[in-house]
Protein backbone atom coordinates (compact mmCIF):
# COMPACT_ATOMS: atom_id res chain seq x y z
CA UNK A 1 0.00 0.00 0.00
CA UNK A 2 1.52 3.63 -1.29
CA UNK A 3 2.23 5.51 2.13
CA UNK A 4 0.93 9.24 0.94
CA UNK A 5 1.78 12.44 2.59
CA UNK A 6 1.94 16.08 1.01
CA UNK A 7 5.29 18.33 1.24
CA UNK A 8 5.08 22.00 1.10
CA UNK A 9 7.94 23.98 0.15
CA UNK A 10 7.52 28.01 1.35
CA UNK A 11 10.63 30.16 -0.60
CA UNK A 12 10.67 33.84 -1.26
CA UNK A 13 9.37 33.98 -4.61
CA UNK A 14 7.02 30.60 -4.54
CA UNK A 15 5.12 28.19 -2.56
CA UNK A 16 5.01 24.47 -3.65
CA UNK A 17 3.22 21.65 -2.98
CA UNK A 18 2.44 17.87 -4.09
CA UNK A 19 1.52 14.68 -3.13
CA UNK A 20 4.91 12.36 -2.13
CA UNK A 21 4.87 8.38 -2.29
CA UNK A 22 7.20 8.92 0.84
CA UNK A 23 8.23 5.39 0.23
CA UNK A 24 9.46 5.71 -3.79
CA UNK A 25 9.97 9.32 -3.04
CA UNK A 26 7.73 9.85 -6.10
CA UNK A 27 5.05 12.60 -6.93
CA UNK A 28 1.96 11.63 -6.85
CA UNK A 29 0.05 14.24 -9.34
CA UNK A 30 0.97 17.56 -10.53
CA UNK A 31 3.45 19.90 -8.52
CA UNK A 32 1.42 22.81 -7.65
CA UNK A 33 3.29 26.37 -6.97
CA UNK A 34 1.68 30.16 -6.12
CA UNK A 35 3.83 32.77 -6.41
CA UNK A 36 4.89 33.95 -2.64
CA UNK A 37 2.76 37.21 -1.28
CA UNK A 38 4.65 39.98 -1.89
CA UNK A 39 6.08 40.71 1.49
CA UNK A 40 5.76 37.28 2.95
CA UNK A 41 3.50 38.37 6.02
CA UNK A 42 2.30 34.73 7.95
CA UNK A 43 -1.38 35.71 7.45
CA UNK A 44 -0.81 35.70 3.66
CA UNK A 45 1.51 33.00 3.61
CA UNK A 46 -0.88 30.94 5.69
CA UNK A 47 -3.76 31.78 3.52
CA UNK A 48 -1.75 30.48 0.39
CA UNK A 49 -0.59 27.12 1.96
CA UNK A 50 -4.42 26.48 3.26
CA UNK A 51 -5.17 27.27 -1.16
CA UNK A 52 -2.32 24.39 -1.41
CA UNK A 53 -3.33 22.00 1.17
CA UNK A 54 -7.20 21.83 0.17
CA UNK A 55 -6.04 21.51 -3.00
CA UNK A 56 -4.15 18.34 -3.09
CA UNK A 57 -6.19 16.71 -0.56
CA UNK A 58 -9.50 17.05 -3.27
CA UNK A 59 -6.73 14.76 -5.13
CA UNK A 60 -7.14 11.92 -2.07
CA UNK A 61 -11.10 12.35 -1.64
CA UNK A 62 -9.91 14.73 1.93
CA UNK A 63 -8.17 11.63 2.99
CA UNK A 64 -6.11 11.96 6.54
CA UNK A 65 -2.74 12.88 4.51
CA UNK A 66 0.59 13.61 6.65
CA UNK A 67 1.34 17.17 6.18
CA UNK A 68 4.75 18.77 6.18
CA UNK A 69 6.24 22.05 5.62
CA UNK A 70 9.64 23.29 5.00
CA UNK A 71 10.43 27.35 5.57
CA UNK A 72 13.30 29.06 5.09
CA UNK A 73 14.42 30.21 9.22
CA UNK A 74 15.68 28.51 11.91
CA UNK A 75 13.19 26.36 13.31
CA UNK A 76 12.85 25.83 17.51
CA UNK A 77 10.14 23.80 18.68
CA UNK A 78 7.62 25.10 15.92
CA UNK A 79 8.93 28.52 16.43
CA UNK A 80 10.80 30.46 13.99
CA UNK A 81 14.12 32.24 15.13
CA UNK A 82 14.50 34.00 11.83
CA UNK A 83 13.37 34.80 8.32
CA UNK A 84 15.24 34.55 5.27
CA UNK A 85 12.84 36.62 2.21
CA UNK A 86 10.03 37.16 4.14
CA UNK A 87 8.65 39.47 6.51
CA UNK A 88 10.66 40.00 9.75
CA UNK A 89 7.33 39.09 11.43
CA UNK A 90 8.12 35.81 11.50
CA UNK A 91 10.81 36.18 13.85
CA UNK A 92 10.05 34.42 16.90
CA UNK A 93 6.56 33.25 15.71
CA UNK A 94 4.57 30.17 16.81
CA UNK A 95 4.44 29.20 13.26
CA UNK A 96 4.03 25.71 13.26
CA UNK A 97 1.11 26.44 15.54
CA UNK A 98 -0.37 29.54 12.98
CA UNK A 99 -0.58 26.92 10.39
CA UNK A 100 -2.10 23.75 12.18
CA UNK A 101 -4.81 26.05 13.22
CA UNK A 102 -5.07 27.54 9.93
CA UNK A 103 -5.14 24.07 8.38
CA UNK A 104 -7.27 21.86 11.14
CA UNK A 105 -4.97 19.45 11.52
CA UNK A 106 -1.12 18.56 12.99
CA UNK A 107 2.04 19.19 10.70
CA UNK A 108 5.46 18.40 10.62
CA UNK A 109 7.27 22.02 10.17
CA UNK A 110 11.06 21.92 9.27
CA UNK A 111 13.99 24.23 7.74
CA UNK A 112 14.29 24.27 4.20
CA UNK A 113 17.32 23.53 3.85
CA UNK A 114 17.15 20.55 6.34
CA UNK A 115 14.01 19.48 4.52
CA UNK A 116 16.60 19.25 1.66
CA UNK A 117 18.77 17.31 3.34
CA UNK A 118 16.70 14.73 4.20
CA UNK A 119 15.26 14.23 1.07
CA UNK A 120 18.82 13.80 -0.65
CA UNK A 121 19.73 11.04 2.17
CA UNK A 122 16.68 9.17 2.04
CA UNK A 123 15.90 9.55 -2.28
CA UNK A 124 18.63 11.31 -3.56
CA UNK A 125 22.44 11.67 -3.68
CA UNK A 126 23.25 9.77 -0.52
CA UNK A 127 20.80 7.54 -1.07
CA UNK A 128 22.07 4.20 1.07
CA UNK A 129 25.11 6.36 2.15
CA UNK A 130 25.33 5.94 6.10
CA UNK A 131 28.00 8.25 8.03
CA UNK A 132 28.08 11.71 8.35
CA UNK A 133 26.50 13.49 5.54
CA UNK A 134 26.79 17.67 4.86
CA UNK A 135 24.44 18.67 2.21
CA UNK A 136 24.97 22.43 1.63
CA UNK A 137 22.61 25.11 -0.76
CA UNK A 138 24.31 27.34 -2.90
CA UNK A 139 22.36 30.54 -3.46
CA UNK A 140 21.35 33.61 -2.06
CA UNK A 141 22.87 32.72 1.14
CA UNK A 142 24.20 29.48 2.28
CA UNK A 143 21.81 26.61 3.32
CA UNK A 144 22.88 23.21 5.39
CA UNK A 145 21.87 20.20 6.59
CA UNK A 146 23.77 17.56 8.75
CA UNK A 147 22.56 14.09 8.45
CA UNK A 148 24.20 11.39 10.99
CA UNK A 149 23.49 7.76 10.01
CA UNK A 150 20.02 8.96 8.98
CA UNK A 151 19.38 11.47 12.33
CA UNK A 152 18.83 14.93 10.85
CA UNK A 153 20.85 17.71 13.22
CA UNK A 154 18.75 20.45 12.42
CA UNK A 155 19.40 24.37 12.38
CA UNK A 156 23.18 24.05 11.61
CA UNK A 157 23.32 26.89 9.69
CA UNK A 158 26.60 26.84 8.65
CA UNK A 159 26.53 29.39 6.09
CA UNK A 160 27.04 31.82 8.81
CA UNK A 161 30.48 30.48 9.97
CA UNK A 162 33.13 33.03 9.23
CA UNK A 163 35.24 32.75 6.21
CA UNK A 164 37.92 35.28 5.63
CA UNK A 165 36.30 37.46 8.42
CA UNK A 166 32.78 37.78 7.15
CA UNK A 167 30.05 35.32 6.76
CA UNK A 168 30.73 32.12 4.81
CA UNK A 169 27.80 33.10 2.72
CA UNK A 170 28.94 36.56 2.35
CA UNK A 171 32.12 35.13 0.42
CA UNK A 172 31.21 31.95 -1.05
CA UNK A 173 27.03 31.94 -2.13
CA UNK A 174 26.38 31.78 -5.63
CA UNK A 175 24.99 35.45 -5.26
CA UNK A 176 28.84 36.47 -4.12
CA UNK A 177 29.43 35.14 -7.39
CA UNK A 178 27.21 36.84 -9.54
CA UNK A 179 27.78 40.35 -7.25
CA UNK A 180 31.70 39.77 -7.77
CA UNK A 181 31.27 38.83 -11.42
CA UNK A 182 33.70 35.81 -10.32
CA UNK A 183 35.22 33.18 -12.75
CA UNK A 184 34.13 29.84 -11.78
CA UNK A 185 37.74 29.33 -10.67
CA UNK A 186 37.94 32.43 -8.60
CA UNK A 187 34.98 31.20 -7.02
CA UNK A 188 35.98 27.84 -6.54
CA UNK A 189 38.99 28.92 -4.43
CA UNK A 190 36.86 30.49 -2.29
CA UNK A 191 34.70 27.47 -1.69
CA UNK A 192 37.86 25.60 -1.28
CA UNK A 193 38.37 27.47 1.59
CA UNK A 194 34.82 27.34 2.84
CA UNK A 195 34.47 23.42 2.34
CA UNK A 196 38.20 22.65 3.59
CA UNK A 197 36.66 24.50 7.14
CA UNK A 198 33.69 22.81 7.28
CA UNK A 199 35.97 19.22 6.53
CA UNK A 200 38.33 20.33 9.65
CA UNK A 201 35.21 20.89 12.00
CA UNK A 202 32.80 17.76 10.85
CA UNK A 203 34.66 15.24 9.00
CA UNK A 204 31.60 14.15 7.11
CA UNK A 205 31.80 11.24 4.65
CA UNK A 206 29.88 12.95 2.42
CA UNK A 207 28.93 16.67 1.16
CA UNK A 208 26.33 17.55 -1.06
CA UNK A 209 25.55 20.30 -2.89
CA UNK A 210 22.37 21.89 -4.26
CA UNK A 211 21.27 25.31 -5.36
CA UNK A 212 20.00 26.23 -8.18
CA UNK A 213 23.87 25.77 -9.38
CA UNK A 214 24.42 22.84 -9.11
CA UNK A 215 23.20 22.04 -12.40
CA UNK A 216 26.54 23.68 -13.40
CA UNK A 217 28.82 21.37 -10.61
CA UNK A 218 30.96 20.51 -13.38
CA UNK A 219 31.93 24.14 -13.53
CA UNK A 220 33.35 24.23 -10.02
CA UNK A 221 33.15 20.50 -8.11
CA UNK A 222 36.04 18.92 -10.00
CA UNK A 223 38.18 22.09 -8.91
CA UNK A 224 37.87 21.10 -5.05
CA UNK A 225 40.58 19.55 -3.43
CA UNK A 226 39.07 17.48 -0.05
CA UNK A 227 38.97 13.84 1.42
CA UNK A 228 36.04 13.28 1.55
CA UNK A 229 33.63 12.82 -2.29
CA UNK A 230 31.43 16.44 -2.96
CA UNK A 231 28.99 15.90 -5.10
CA UNK A 232 26.09 17.58 -6.75
CA UNK A 233 22.23 17.06 -5.00
CA UNK A 234 20.15 15.25 -7.36
CA UNK A 235 16.69 16.34 -6.56
CA UNK A 236 16.71 20.17 -7.15
CA UNK A 237 13.20 21.77 -7.12
CA UNK A 238 11.82 19.40 -5.43
CA UNK A 239 13.90 18.28 -2.50
CA UNK A 240 12.19 20.68 0.03
CA UNK A 241 9.00 19.18 -0.87
CA UNK A 242 10.00 15.19 -0.88
CA UNK A 243 11.77 15.97 2.81
CA UNK A 244 9.21 17.53 4.22
CA UNK A 245 6.87 14.73 3.38
CA UNK A 246 9.34 12.39 4.56
CA UNK A 247 9.53 13.77 7.61
CA UNK A 248 5.71 14.29 7.97
CA UNK A 249 5.66 10.25 8.24
CA UNK A 250 6.89 8.62 11.59
CA UNK A 251 8.60 5.61 10.21
CA UNK A 252 9.84 1.95 12.27
CA UNK A 253 13.25 1.94 12.27
CA UNK A 254 14.39 -1.91 11.03
CA UNK A 255 16.76 -2.54 13.51
CA UNK A 256 15.14 -1.26 17.10
CA UNK A 257 12.40 -3.17 17.26
CA UNK A 258 8.43 -2.36 16.67
CA UNK A 259 8.04 0.20 19.44
CA UNK A 260 10.77 2.61 18.33
CA UNK A 261 10.24 5.22 15.19
CA UNK A 262 12.02 8.27 13.89
CA UNK A 263 10.67 10.73 11.77
CA UNK A 264 12.00 9.05 8.80
CA UNK A 265 15.35 7.02 8.25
Amino acid sequence: MTTLAIGIDIGGTGIKGALVDVDSGELQGARLKKPTPRGGRPTDIVEVVVQLVTELLAEVDGADVPVGVCFPAVVLHGRTMSAANVSNEWIGLEAEALFEKALGRNIHFVNDADAAGVAEVRYGAAQDTRGLILLTTLGTGIGSALILDGDLVPNTELGHLLLDGRDAEKRASFAAKERGRLSWKRWAGRLQKYYAHLEMLFSPDLFIVGGGVSKHHEQFLPLLTLRAPIVPAALRNNAGILGAAALAVPRVRPDAGSAATDQWS
